[in-house]
C-alpha cells in the first residue's frame, strides 16, 4: 500500500506508483491520493495517466474516477503498442510522458504514443525543457525517446499534440555523474498566436541576464508555432552527452512582460549553473524511478534536495526494494545514491 499523502503529497506519487507497478507486474493500492491538495483525490489528468498505463500493460483498475481518494491497480505484462490519449484541456503532456516512458522503457518492443493536451503549462516542465534536458539524460541510461511536436498547447485551451516513440531497452544503465565539464547553454524561445518579437524579447532578456553573470550562450533559437490559443515559453539548457544536465524554463502569461519571462528563466538557470552540480533539482527527482530499475548502483550530484526528490525515493524504495542514500555536501549540493534492482 502506498500513502498518497507522503511528503509533498501530490500527483507524482500516483504517477510513479502506477508506472512501477506496471513494470514490476505487482498490484498496488494507493490511498489518501493528493490528500494535502486543496482539491484532493483524482483529477481528470490523473485518471488519464492511470488509464494510459493500464493500456500499456493490459491492466485492470478499481475505483478510478474523478475525486477518488484511493485506487487499486492490477497490471498485466507491458507490451509494444500504439496509444492515443487526450489529457484533457491543458493537462500537462510532459507530466504524462514521465510515467509512460518509465513504463515503456523495458518493454519488449517500441511504444508509440499520441498525446493531446498542454505542451507548456504551469507546474510542469515545458516541452523544450523536457525535449532538450530530460530526454538526453534518459539516453545516457539507454532509454531512447523521440518527440514530434505537431502543435503547441497552452492554458486554458490546451489542444497541443505530441507524438512520442519510446524504444524498448534490454536493460537500464546506471548513472554516475558527480562532476561534469562546463557546457555553455542553448536557449529556445517560442510563441504562438503572438508577434515574433515576443519570443525575441524573451530571448534577449535571458541572454542579457546570463551575460551579466558571465555565462556565455552557445546557441539560440526563436520560433513562432501553431497553437489553438496564445502563449509563449522559454527554456535554457546546458547539456553534454555525459552531463551536465542543467536547465530552467519559464512561461508567458497574460499581463506578464516578455522581458520578465526571459529574465525569470535566466535567474533560475544562473542558480543551477553556479551551484556546481551536474544535475539540476528538477531532473534530480525525474531520474529516480528509472534508476531504481537500473542494473547497478547510480550516484549523481544535484543542486538541491526537494520534497519531490524525497517523495520519489520513498515510492521507488517501497515498490522496488531499491536502496538509496542522500548525502549533503559542504557546498550545498547533495549526492543521491541509488542501488538499482536490475
Amino acid at each position: 500500500m502506498v500513502d498518497g499523502s507522503f511528503g509533498e503529497g501530490g500527483g507524482q506519487i500516483l504517477r510513479t506508483s502506477v508506472a512501477l507497478s506496471a513494470v514490476l507486474q505487482r498490484p498496488v493500492e494507493i490511498v489518501s491520493i493528493r490528500a494535502k491538495r486543496n482539491n484532493p483525490g483524482l483529477r481528470p489528468q490523473h485518471v488519464g495517466v492511470i488509464k494510459a498505463i493500464a493500456s500499456l500493460c493490459d491492466g485492470r483498475v478499481e475505483n478510478v474516477k474523478v475525486g477518488s481518494s484511493a485506487i487499486r491497480f492490477l497490471p498485466g505484462k507491458v507490451h509494444s503498442t500504439k496509444l492515443s490519449l487526450d489529457v484533457g484541456s491543458a493537462g500537462s503532456i510532459t507530466l504524462l510522458l514521465q510515467p509512460v516512458i518509465l513504463t515503456a522503457a523495458l518493454s519488449p518492443g517500441d511504444v508509440e504514443v499520441e498525446l493531446k493536451g498542454g505542451t507548456d503549462v504551469r507546474w510542469s516542465p515545458t516541452l523544450e525543457y523536457f525535449r532538450n534536458m530530460v530526454l538526453p539524460a534518459f539516453r545516457l541510461l539507454g532509454v531512447q525517446v523521440s518527440l514530434d511536436v505537431r502543435r503547441r498547447g497552452y492554458y486554458p485551451e490546451g489542444g497541443g499534440s505530441v507524438r512520442a516513440l519510446i524504444e524498448g531497452a534490454s536493460e537500464i544503465r546506471p548513472m554516475r555523474l558527480l562532476s561534469a565539464p562546463t557546457v555553455h547553454p542553448n536557449i529556445v524561445s517560442v510563441c504562438s498566436n503572438l508577434p515574433k518579437h515576443v519570443a525575441e524579447r524573451q530571448l534577449g532578456a535571458a541572454v542579457n541576464h546570463l551575460s551579466n553573470h558571465g555565462i556565455k550562450v552557445e546557441q539560440t533559437h526563436v520560433s513562432v508555432e501553431d497553437a489553438p490559443s496564445p502563449g509563449s515559453s522559454i527554456a535554457i539548457c546546458s547539456v553534454g552527452s555525459s552531463g551536465p544536465f542543467l536547465g530552467a524554463d519559464s512561461l508567458g502569461e497574460k499581463g506578464k512582460r516578455a522581458e520578465d519571462v526571459g529574465k525569470e528563466a535566466a535567474e533560475l538557470f544562473v542558480k543551477e549553473f553556479q551551484s556546481g552540480a551536474p544535475v539540476d533539482f528538477h531532473l534530480g527527482d525525474m531520474l529516480v524511478g528509472t534508476l531504481a530499475l537500473a542494473t547497478g548502483e547510480s550516484a549523481y550530484r544535484v543542486s538541491a534536495v526537494t520534497e519531490h526528490l524525497k517523495t520519489n525515493l520513498y515510492v521507488a524504495q517501497l515498490l522496488t526494494g531499491c536502496r538509496f542514500r542522500i548525502d549533503q555536501n559542504e557546498d550545498g549540493t547533495a549526492t543521491v545514491t541509488i542501488s538499482g534492482i536490475g
